[in-house]
């Protein structure tokens, strides 16, 4: 096959930082190639070069064998380069129209949709994506915002798709569709250039798999000739056990208890939630982001108000008390929203690490803070969780997002909880973070505490829940257990469906 992509020794430098490191890429004409690496390895910025958003410090890039310089997106658009960011580019408050031909340099000074409307629903029916033209975006799925993403750079005349972390927002129904239509522009010739870090979607889906580490390319191999475990020691330079392994299910007594549970306002909406989690188990929340698991975990840890219902834990009630008084029943929180919730970005590591406890012996006394025991203690920390940081006097802020959450899981989990409550835990970390911090939520449970785990990944909560709640707008549709997983009745239940 023919190259239609060839990026060669490509560097790109930042003050301090060198994200590509002579980088080389061929993809070849209709084919999907995907682009994989821990975080940090340098495949957004890649790509972002490759889509004119960054220019690169040196090196070159070939399109259909000529050498091309690409100053902008727009310049991209021109050579036939689309790209579909994991964060979509849509303007809410404009029809879906508007936002494929916006920026177009055949518009008029007074726009006439109706050809191009016309146009874009001959093509969305080509490719099975029915979309209302003149619907507002922002009354679009998730999903369906994505298919406006990849027709509007389709009708742009893209004939490289960049998809970046495409599958991260969709139900395993909305996956299975993406990638009929991925299989449909390859057999029409199109090429795709597909950034994930799941392993099961690139061999489900891909021809040729290019891996990256630390600013670098390690190897392109054929998706047929390699396997998980290979991938993974290549993106983590080590081997990796990606299943984990948990002793027999015992759940105990009962943890948290929530009965009727409604809540309102700027966290989202909960609508009669009832659940326990018990001593001995990890209780997995399913579903696509934004469907009131921030709002469920508020409610439980003190940061929004419960309107109506009850929250017990550990046999107290706890409605609507104080985080900090929730945080003594020896809860851990692990937020989704680091930045936000779990850090503070101009202190040092250590001072960090005692967010939560600098008021409580060892890490002071009579008003003063031990300084000796919280500095062995952040020592203990950092090395435990492989955080990587000059010293534990560094300001949280100046390391990578991948290291700010160990700090954060190492705070929390080194507490000795009850009750772990984990938003999100591995989002930012590579591989052999990641099944670090699995063990370690896997060896809570077996100690006999309880996990309550948020994740938007499926195949993380399918890998570590003894039972399963799937949310859809503020509810939960069903729990359950870990003989009845099915994932099609998952992603039915996460699109709102339960029959």
């Amino acid at each position: 096959m023919v190259p239609i992509l060839e990026m060669k020794n490509i560097v790109k430098q930042f003050p301090g930082v060198l994200a590509n490191d002579n980088v080389n890429l061929i993809v070849e004409k209709g084919s999907i190639h995907a682009l994989m690496g821990e975080n940090g390895a340098g495949k957004s910025t890649l790509m972002n070069i490759l889509y004119g958003l960054y220019a690169p410090s040196s090196g070159q890039i070939l399109f259909s064998g000529e050498e091309i310089r690409i100053a902008s997106p727009k310049h991209a658009i021109e050579h036939g380069i689309g790209m579909v960011h994991q964060h979509f580019m849509l303007i809410p408050a404009l029809s879906v129209i508007e936002n494929v031909i916006l920026g177009k340099p055949d518009n008029k000074k007074v726009l006439e949709l109706k050809n191009d409307a016309e146009a874009f629903v001959a093509l969305g029916a080509r490719y099975n994506m029915k979309i209302d033209p003149y619907a507002l975006v922002s009354d679009l799925t998730v999903g369906q915002q994505q298919r406006v993403e990849i027709l509007k750079a389709i009708y742009r005349g893209a004939e490289l798709l960049i998809l970046d972390e495409p599958t991260a927002v969709l139900t395993p129904q909305e996956v299975t569709e993406l990638f009929k239509i991925m299989n449909q522009l390859k057999e029409e010739g199109k090429t795709i250039i597909f950034i994930s870090h799941k392993l099961k979607e690139v061999f489900a889906i891909c021809d040729t798999i290019t891996v990256l580490r630390l600013g670098r390319s390690q190897s392109s191999v054929p998706s047929a000739s390699t396997n998980s475990e290979e991938l993974a020691e290549m993106m983590v330079g080590r081997k990796c056990f990606l299943d984990v392994d948990k002793g027999p299910y015992k759940p105990g007594e009962i943890v948290l208890k929530m009965e009727h549970v409604f809540t309102k306002g700027t966290h989202g909406a909960l609508s009669d939630i009832s659940l326990e989690i018990k001593k001995g188990e990890i209780l997995g929340i399913a579903g696509v982001d934004g469907n009131g698991q921030d709002a469920l975990i508020d409610s439980i840890t003190g940061l929004c108000k419960v309107s109506d219902g009850k929250i017990f834990i550990k046999g107290n009630d706890m409605t609507n008390s104080s985080p900090r008084d929730v945080l003594e029943q020896k809860v851990s929180h692990i937020p989704a929203d680091r930045h936000k919730r779990g850090m503070v970005s101009t202190m040092s590591v250590k001072e960090n690490m005692i967010l939560i406890s600098y008021y409580k012996k060892p890490f002071s006394s009579g008003g003063f803070l031990n300084w000796k025991y919280i500095e062995k203690n952040a020592e203990e920390i950092v090395e435990s969780f492989n955080v990587k940081t000059p010293g534990i006097e560094e300001v949280i802020g100046k390391l990578s997002g991948g290291n700010q959450q160990k700090v954060v899981l190492g705070r929390e989990l080194s507490r000795d909880p009850d009750f772990v409550i984990a938003a999100h835990p591995v989002r930012g970390l590579d591989i052999g973070a990641t099944e670090y911090v699995h063990e370690t939520l896997v060896a809570e449970r077996d100690r006999g505490g309880a996990v309550l785990l948020v994740s938007t990944e499926l195949d993380e909560v399918l890998t570590l829940a003894d039972r399963i709640a799937v949310m859809y707008e503020g509810r939960i549709m069903g729990i359950l257990d870990k003989e009845d997983y099915d994932v099609t009745r998952i992603g039915m239940m996460m699109a709102g469906q339960n029959k």
